[in-house]
């Protein structure tokens, strides 16, 4: 059987099949609603979990270049004090005061290099405390964060299992209706917002409508066309924001 085309339905059947839309559309939104802030709040906690491992990895690098310079810290005090040794011994064999006066002179400098790389690595031991406490620090809000998202993940799991099912029938059920209405007054529709309210007065013209069409009366068509202007000016034809990506 051919499938009828939405222009050839009645005023009254358009207008019916708007209210019915936009009820379901409701009835969606309500399931939605059940959700709460929770999809918003599992997002900002999985974007701050990520924040927080990219500032660990950070730490962690920091602290290995520390180690990497300590390491190489007390292999240069290794061979000043394998240069000093050296120094030292040649001294007993000096023949002159030039040469004495030029190997001590080379002690001392590999001295205060061995003193240097003490401070240097003195320090970096230093930092690599802090680092460890701060890596602490993040790591302790990791797993607390992750704590919290796994139970807002089951909770909001829990929510979605209860309403999926309905919410996937109405999102059906308004794909069928959208295929009864005509594509210029669908347009419309999605264009802006629309309230039950509203919807309700437009299934009400068009029971006045029908009315009218039924009993050819003057009066009921001058009803017709005062809810006729009415429904018009209203601008038939909207929904929220919320709901235009509802087919998506």
């Amino acid at each position: 059987m051919a499938k009828k085309d939405p222009t050839d339905l009645t005023v009254e059947k358009k207008l019916e099949a708007l209210f019915q839309l936009q009820t379901t559309l409701s009835q969606i939104d309500e399931k939605r609603a059940l959700r709460g802030e929770l999809p918003l709040e599992v997002q900002d906690l999985e974007d701050e979990i990520t924040g927080l491992r990219t500032r660990i990895e950070k730490i962690e690098s920091e602290i290995n270049e520390f180690n990497a310079a300590i390491t190489q810290k007390r292999g240069d005090i290794a061979d000043a004090q394998a240069i000093v040794a050296r120094y030292k011994e040649q001294l007993n064999d000096v023949m002159n005061n030039r040469e004495y006066d030029m190997l001590s002179k080379e002690i001392v400098f590999q001295e205060l290099e061995i003193e240097l790389c003490n401070k240097k690595i003195n320090e970096a031991l230093v930092k690599i405390e802090e680092k460890e406490a701060l890596l602490k620090q993040n790591q302790e809000q990791v797993d607390f964060k992750l704590q919290t998202l796994e139970e807002k993940k089951s909770e909001l799991d829990s929510i979605m299992q209860e309403t999926r099912e309905e919410e996937d029938k109405l999102k059906a059920k308004a794909k069928g209706l959208e295929e009864k209405i005509e594509e210029r007054l669908l347009n419309s529709f999605k264009a802006s917002a629309r309230t039950p309210a509203t919807a309700l007065e437009w299934f009400m013209c068009s029971a006045t409508l029908a009315a009218a069409a039924s009993t050819k009366s003057l009066h009921s068509a001058s009803s017709t066309s005062r809810c006729t202007r009415k429904s018009s000016s209203a601008s038939i034809v909207a929904v929220s924001s919320s709901t235009r990506n509802l087919l998506v």
